[in-house]
């Protein structure tokens, strides 16, 4: 029985090699097949995309001076702008500042004429008008007085209003 055995296991052992190797076979038909597409593809890239690539960078090589001389003068203008900026900054912070004074004074000058106004109207009615009812009130007695002297009535209002002076100031 051991030589059975040993005969069924070198059968087997011969069956899975062999199978072993039709398994590499064919892998390597594959990977031959997949090699032969690669080149392929290779040589279609070169003929292709190389010459591609070439223009782009034979373009970016004739185009870095331009592009050097693009970013120094955008450089150069955001430099020109902030400066500008800056100066138009101090410009209407300046007038502003100017505005603002301007109005205070405007508001001072309001306030000091208005101040003047009020104390001329106060010596104007101080000393003219108030002397004036003093005179008129004097004038009023007297022509009171002399009418009374010579015995005739008092006026009435000539406005209809019929009050004499004295109810007024009940």
């Amino acid at each position: 029985m051991n030589d059975n055995l040993l005969l069924i296991f070198v059968a087997l052992s011969t069956i899975a090699i062999l199978v072993q190797a039709g398994i590499l076979i064919a892998l390597f038909f594959a990977v031959r097949k997949s090699a032969a597409r690669m080149e392929a593809l290779a040589g279609e890239v070169q003929t292709k995309a190389l010459p591609a690539a070439e223009s782009v960078l034979s373009m970016l090589v004739e185009m870095r001076p331009k592009l050097e001389a693009l970013a120094e003068n955008v450089s150069e203008s955001s430099t020109l702008v902030r400066n500008q900026l800056a100066r138009i900054d101090a410009t209407v912070t300046d007038a502003v500042d100017r505005a603002r004074l301007q109005i205070i004074r405007a508001d001072e000058l309001l306030n000091r004429t208005m101040d003047k106004v009020e104390d001329t109207t106060e010596i104007v009615h101080k000393t003219v008008v108030s002397p004036l009812q003093k005179v008129n009130g004097l004038v009023a007695a007297i022509s009171t007085g002399v009418e009374v002297l010579l015995g005739q009535k008092r006026r009435q209002p000539r406005n209809g209003a019929g009050v004499p002076q004295d109810e007024m100031f009940i």
